[in-house]
């Protein structure tokens, strides 16, 4: 039986090593800290988180809650070490960092089909590999990917606008409409010069996120953060991204005075992103900022704007929904470098992948989890989405398949549809025989 090889000690790579390793197969897992270390790690221990110790909230109607449901009944390392670890949050699951990233070496070092290896990858293995390097993938191997992959198919860093769903978008004031009679593929919110100029203050006042010393990127042109156009004057966005020409009101027949686009992002049709509006604003003046957009009160925010170093693959391109690249090789990808944002999202999709990757070493076909399910939903996102442009994306409601009959109110139809995913995720993995593997961590 031929053995897997696992690139990356992170929360992909750990749990991609536990669940292949569960499976029956050996692992060699590679981790190049303390060896070679990153600008953001500060140890060389598995597992180590680098910014918030949260995976997220906890309720039913939260979808990172669901995901966490999920990959804990299949017997996740790292939700079991997250457990045992948790410390008071509200309703988050918050953990003690260093006790975290213990219990998960004790239980990769406690694991006889597991061999670890201190040492940098530069280049991929011969045979059955999952690729979980994430956000600071080393120069080397870096540059042997893009090589190998193409260089346009890699991006190193991120540099994202606020994604919020339709439903959540008042279709009274919102318009389809395409530039100077194009088609009209792009919802457009018109602005007045009371609404713009309001919208104007709120980005000059907001907040942004301080980068770390190696984040300080020089953006071109064509990637202007929206908080730094505004900086340029008060008419620069709307000579911009918020330009309204080609764009008249059908209500007034008129142009506006500024109009912000939204882009489909989903082969659903359920997830628009707001066109220009890539920003490293803080969440909470970020979500005051799209929600004084008229169309936008009530938008519904599943992915807040970023601009942060990132390494991370053109998933849709090369990604099959079992996170295997398309071009044959037998090699999976997992967590950020397949495109999800957050710690929970890359140890799932890092179990997915370990799996997977064990399955072949056996001689058994790949698995997906169905489309119902919050993990289901997250890969088959990363395989279909548009390629052009393609940001990463974290685990939400509205990559879901949409009810027959949602329930009124956003909070009931949200615990609907994690009934739905849990329900569905749960007989796909007792039919494939997923449920035995329970880590046991002290």
């Amino acid at each position: 039986m031929e053995a897997v090889h696992v690139i990356g000690g992170g929360l992909s790579g750990v749990e991609a090593a536990w669940a292949a390793a569960r499976l029956g197969v050996q692992v060699h897992l590679w981790e190049m800290r303390p060896a070679r270390m990153t600008p953001a790690h500060r140890t060389g221990q598995l597992a180590e988180l680098v910014c918030s110790n949260s995976f997220g909230g906890e309720a039913e109607d939260n979808a990172k809650g669901c995901l966490q449901r999920e990959i804990a009944a299949v017997g996740s390392a790292v939700m079991a070490a997250a457990q045992a670890s948790r410390l008071p949050a509200g309703a988050a699951l918050a953990v003690d960092r260093e006790r975290f990233s213990y219990l998960v070496g004790q239980a990769i070092s406690a694991e006889p089909r597991i061999h670890l290896h201190t040492a940098e990858c530069r280049d991929l293995p011969s045979g059955v590999t999952v690729l979980a390097t994430g956000p600071l993938t080393s120069d080397a191997l870096a540059a042997r990917l893009a090589e190998r992959l193409g260089e346009s198919q890699l991006a190193f860093y991120d540099a994202a606008a606020p994604v919020v769903t339709k439903s959540s978008i008042d279709l009274s004031v919102a318009y389809f409409a395409g530039r100077y009679g194009q088609p009209a593929d792009y919802l457009n919110c018109p602005l007045d010069r009371a609404a713009y100029l309001h919208w104007y203050r709120l980005v000059s006042e907001a907040r942004s996120h301080v980068p770390h010393d190696f984040e300080h990127l020089e953006f071109f042109e064509g990637c202007m953060p929206i908080e730094e156009l505004a900086r340029r004057g008060v008419d620069t966005p709307r000579f911009g991204p918020l330009k309204p020409r080609g764009l008249p009101d059908p209500r007034t027949g008129r142009e506006p005075y500024a109009a912000v686009q939204l882009r489909q992002e989903d082969a659903a049709g359920e997830l628009w992103s707001l066109v220009g509006f890539q920003t490293g604003l803080k969440w909470p003046d970020q979500q005051g900022v799209v929600r004084a957009i008229p169309g936008l009160e009530r938008a519904e925010i599943v992915r807040y704007g970023v601009m942060h170093r990132n390494t991370y693959l053109n998933a849709p391109r090369l990604l099959a929904p079992s996170l295997r690249l398309r071009s044959g090789l037998p090699v999976w990808v997992a967590g950020v470098l397949a495109g999800t944002e957050g710690y929970l999202e890359s140890a799932a999709t890092g179990w997915l992948a370990g799996v997977n990757a064990a399955r072949l070493a056996l001689g058994q076909e790949p698995l997906v989890p169905p489309a119902e399910s919050v993990l289901g939903s997250l890969v088959r996102y990363l395989s279909s989405a548009k390629s052009e442009g393609f940001q990463p994306m974290n685990a939400n409601w509205g990559l879901l398949p949409p009810l027959p009959a949602p329930p009124r109110g956003r909070r009931e139809r949200n615990r609907a549809l994690s009934e739905r995913a849990r329900r569905s995720f749960a007989l796909w993995a007792e039919a494939e025989g997923l449920l035995a593997f329970r880590p046991s961590l002290a």
